[in-house]
């Protein structure tokens, strides 16, 4: 299955508000600027897999394609609110994404301008669903039980299909990992959740 939409959450420098939604690449950690990063991803469940059925396996498979970061733990958390993916699209690397527009969503607003989120930053569950260790470029998988329940819930209420947001090291500065978005030239290193079920 492929990804709905994705994004990157930038906190703001001052008051500037950017969004990297039509971008190659989403982040997550902190900069070397000591600005955090934090992506998100979202999949629409509903349209995938029938209703009723039963979830009993999920894995979620990001390419790291940059870092200057060593081994960093990087941890998907459910989020509580619905956004909207932006059109912005940064310059060179796009780790600084582009100044946003209205419409796209921020550190700040779910919807730029017009609808804030209750936290900035993004309003997610706590716990986090699973976690992996991301090293160096390449293919990483997430699954877990939580995941499992996640999409189950999911599925049997679409409403509540928000996503997650992807957490890094926001302690220190240097940590950032640059993931392959959906809308990465490469499409063998865009974004595949893979989801198990019986049907009901």
């Amino acid at each position: 299955m492929s990804a709905s939409k994705d994004d990157t959450l930038y906190e703001p420098q001052g008051k500037e508000q950017r969004n990297n939604g039509a971008g190659e690449w989403f982040f997550s950690g902190q900069t070397g600027g000591a600005d955090v990063r934090r992506g998100l991803i979202a999949f629409d469940i509903a349209a995938g897999i029938p209703a009723g059925a039963t979830v009993t396996g999920v894995s979620l498979t990001l390419n790291m394609s940059r870092t200057i970061a060593g081994e960093i733990d990087i941890r998907l958390h459910r989020l509580l609110d619905d956004w909207q993916e932006g059109a912005g699209q940064g310059f060179g690397n796009e780790g600084s994404g582009a100044s946003a527009v209205p419409g796209d969503f921020t550190w700040n607003y779910r919807v730029f301008m017009s609808l804030d989120w209750s936290t900035p930053g993004g309003n997610f569950f706590p716990v986090a669903s699973a976690t992996v260790t991301v090293g160096g470029p390449g293919s990483y998988t997430w699954q877990s039980s939580g995941l499992v329940a996640n999409v189950q819930k999911w599925l049997d209420d679409p409403t509540t299909n928000f996503g997650w947001v992807l957490l890094g090291d926001e302690t220190k500065s240097r940590t950032t990992k640059r993931f392959d978005s959906k809308e990465n030239e490469k499409e063998t290193n865009r974004p595949v959740l893979v989801v198990e079920y019986t049907p009901s």
